[in-house]
């Protein structure tokens, strides 16, 4: 199973004149079309948000059941009736992830309840869970929550506080984004089957406990990081992307080069690799391609429909989908044997308005999200 969550992409047309996000990646909308079912029906989760949009996704069920109904960041209340920030951002059974340190956490945090916490006070079901139960190793590529999202937090609840990944991270500027440690350790995991020689004590598995889980979840393991995943899926040295470029941060970090890097030929290169090293689940994220993500995602602004950066980062974005399903096919990985699932969070639609004939572009998140595509196989008939 190969399941794709795109960050806002968009089968309609924001602009009746200027062909739509998924008419401008023909290999993607011709492979769904062709092979399965296109919906664009889809009502977005309210609030409609990175985190919640995708973790609505991966739970089936809306956010208030999942730990965060708003996102992607929060307040949370203080014994003394003040409030502070939360991030929605953090792995799965990680506590409650408070940005103000370093150290983490802040000397000011007062809640570590559990991120993920659902409305019986329990960590909510993870998405992996049912996969790895049936034997199947599940990887996992940017995906919310499935992977680590920061140094600050996660790093010791998976690790351990007093572990070498921990010290590294105490040392590399935690919780920032453009260290060695962020593009050693977060962004890409494998949650392995019981057994699995993949997340192996040698290979630097770690226990993958979720003690709230429903029927219990006890002696699995999981691989966290591109320093210990890249090597088990790929032996030939580090991982490039679909041109054949080192992976890389933009200041020369080998490893996950952050989420606002994860364009199609960076997602889909982790992808197809695990697939090819016998991985045989895989869930991913791919950045947005109406945003100028700017140097390591420090800079932002909106494109409008049509404009030229836009226009470029979706044909990137079909050469990389074209290179994706030519490479899957090489190995054998298509339709007749993988369930194929493309998906989007929240909805960003554009907006603008006249200041000296230049056009202005801002983002808004509507009640419902038309932009939304799925190409599903379930017994063996497409529907």
């Amino acid at each position: 199973m190969i399941y794709i969550q795109f960050d806002n992409t968009h089968f309609r047309r924001d602009n009746p004149n200027v062909p739509s996000d998924l008419e401008q990646m023909p290999h993607l909308l011709n492979f769904i079309t062709d092979n399965g079912t296109l919906m664009a029906n889809d009502h977005t989760a309210l609030i409609s948000h990175t985190a919640t949009g995708i973790l609505t996704s991966l739970t089936g069920v809306y956010p208030d059941r999942m730990g965060q109904p708003v996102s992607n960041s929060f307040r949370y209340f203080t014994p003394a009736g003040g409030t502070r920030t939360g991030v929605s951002f953090a792995y799965w059974t990680a506590p409650l992830f408070d940005p103000a340190g370093p150290p983490f956490p802040p000397a000011g945090q007062t809640d570590f309840t559990p991120t993920m916490i659902n409305e019986n006070g329990k960590v909510a079901p993870a998405p992996w869970v049912p996969y790895t139960r049936a034997g199947c190793d599940f990887g996992a590529v940017a995906t919310a929550n499935t992977i680590l999202e920061n140094t600050g937090i996660d790093i010791a609840t998976v690790f351990g506080p007093t572990s070498a990944e921990a010290l590294q991270a105490a040392l590399d500027h935690p919780g920032t984004a453009a260290t060695q440690t962020f593009a050693d350790f977060v962004g890409i995991g494998i949650h392995c089957a019981q057994g699995s020689a993949i997340c192996s004590a040698a290979n630097h598995g770690r226990p993958d406990p979720l003690t709230d889980e429903p029927g219990g979840y006890s002696d699995y393991q999981g691989l966290f990081g591109a320093r210990y995943v890249n090597p088990v899926i790929n032996t030939s040295g580090p991982m490039t992307d679909l041109d054949g470029n080192t992976i890389q941060d933009a200041n020369g970090h080998i490893g996950f080069p952050g989420f606002d890097g994860m364009e199609a030929t960076i997602s889909l290169a982790w992808v197809a690799q695990m697939q090819e090293a016998g991985i045989p689940i895989t869930y991913a994220y791919i950045s947005d391609a109406h945003d100028g993500h700017g140097t390591a995602g420090n800079i932002h602004f909106a494109y409008g429909p049509g404009e030229a950066g836009y226009v470029q980062q979706l044909q990137d974005y079909d050469r990389a989908f074209q290179k994706f399903f030519d490479r899957l096919a090489a190995h054998g990985i298509d339709k007749s044997n993988t369930l194929f699932v493309f998906t989007v969070d929240e909805g960003d639609h554009f907006a603008a308005t006249r200041r000296l004939r230049r056009a202005a572009t801002a983002s808004s998140r509507p009640a419902t999200t038309p932009g939304w595509a799925r190409s599903t196989r379930i017994c063996g008939a497409w529907s």
